[in-house]
């Protein structure tokens, strides 16, 4: 027997489980299927910038995310080995300053975010499914899907499948839509600690010393998230049993003091370690299905954007869903041609920020160093930081031009065409 539905979405994570409760609140018949049993550290997809926390107010979202557990950063701090720490810490971002009513980026633990909201998917009446097997896909004019759950096969019918089923999309594959990726820049490893008591709780940092890069999101109660970028060729720096450890041992910096909060905490969680890289898609949707979030495209983890795209994704693809009973290809368009040049300006924002804070060696300190004294004197240097926290939609178009990017790395116009 196969049941009939308005949406059915693969995938129960953030974006899966954000959609299915927005869409079931608008009165529509939505099935969610997650393949997990229970949501795991992946090291990804813990803080929020803030026009992603925008968008979770857009969605009605924000007060549930607060209430469990979400802890906002007030103030920036980036640390270089080109300047003395008391520089850095006498100049602070305030991160109150990009979106109104917002007090700045969102940090909450991703296992806990997306119990969250697969528990308000079910609250909000929709079908929602763990341990689930998908083993079949079908797209087109009658989308249906195949799946495997507590041991029985099942099949289901629907108006529109939705793959929010991450960067190994099911979804994607079925619908034949290609992926297009750029080469990684340097690898990104990420941990999550507890007992950084000293560090303070409403700061997150950046900075570069020597051969390794760092970025600290405090989650509150001693909880940080630490992440680090170093180079290709190092791609097992921090294998074995002794990474974590290793890795802990590469935050203490001259530039930055209060590292050693970080490096003497204790994992909370996985090291992981993975390439950087941008990949995007030319149309997110197909005849009979769409993608959010991972499945259609990820921004380079160095902006750490990854919620708020998703939360973008799931407020217009809902919107759009919820303003016409016509769920053609065509009633998608706009939500395609928004999200590539949404992503192409990310990318645009990544590869700025990687050359200027993942690249090691004599050069790349005297870039950096060039850069901090150039954008003090002209904020319009480093504009991107404005497509990262306020959104990309807040420049103007020549600010992701090569000019401008000839103009922030300090280059020639012509070294950079």
């Amino acid at each position: 027997m196969s049941k009939n539905y308005d949406l059915i979405i693969v995938g129960g994570g953030i974006g899966g489980s954000a959609l299915a409760t927005t869409m079931a609140k608008a009165g529509r018949n939505v099935l969610l299927l997650e393949k997990s049993a229970v949501y795991e550290d992946h090291v990804r997809g813990e803080w929020i910038a803030p026009w992603g926390v925008a968008e979770t107010k857009r969605l009605d979202f924000y007060d549930t995310l607060v209430a469990a557990g979400g802890h906002h950063v007030a103030r920036h701090v980036t640390y270089d080995e080109t300047r003395a720490p008391e520089e850095a810490d006498a100049m602070p971002l305030p991160l109150d300053m990009f979106v109104p009513d917002v007090p700045g980026p969102l940090c909450i633990g991703h296992p806990k975010h997306c119990q969250t909201l697969f528990d308000e998917a079910k609250r909000a009446g929709a079908t929602a499914l763990r341990g689930v097997n998908v083993t079949k896909i079908e797209t087109g004019k009658n989308p249906r899907i195949a799946y495997e759950h507590e041991g029985e096969a099942h099949e289901a019918t629907a108006r529109l499948i939705a793959g929010a089923d991450g960067r190994a999309s099911a979804v994607r594959a079925a619908c034949a839509i290609e992926l297009h990726q750029d080469k990684p820049h340097h690898m990104f490893g990420g941990l999550l600690v507890e007992g950084a008591d000293g560090w303070d709780a409403t700061k997150q940092a950046i900075g570069t010393e020597g051969d390794f890069a760092f970025l600290a999101f405090p989650q509150g109660d001693g909880r940080v998230r630490v992440y680090g970028s170093y180079s290709l060729n190092e791609r097992r720096r921090f294998a074995g049993e002794d990474g974590p450890r290793a890795f802990l041992e590469a935050f203490r910096m001259n530039c930055a003091p209060d590292n050693k909060y970080l490096a003497e905490a204790r994992p909370a969680g996985p090291l992981l370690s993975y390439f950087n890289n941008d990949s995007w898609t030319d149309e997110p949707f197909t005849e009979g299905a769409v993608l959010i979030g991972d499945a259609a495209g990820w921004n380079d983890p160095i902006n750490g954007l990854g919620l708020s795209i998703t939360y973008r994704d799931v407020r217009i693809v809902s919107d759009l869903l919820k303003e016409s009973d016509e769920w053609s290809p065509a009633l998608l368009q706009p939500y395609a041609e928004e999200r590539f040049e949404r992503m192409r300006r990310l990318r645009f924002a990544g590869q700025l920020q990687a050359s200027l804070d993942a690249e090691f060696g004599e050069e790349a300190r005297e870039r950096r160093r060039n850069y901090h004294e150039r954008s003090a004197a002209d904020p319009a240097i480093g504009s991107h930081a404005f497509a990262i926290m306020a959104g990309p939609e807040t420049l103007p178009p020549e600010m992701f031009t090569e000019e401008h990017r000839a103009r922030v790395l300090g280059l020639a116009a012509e070294e950079n065409a």
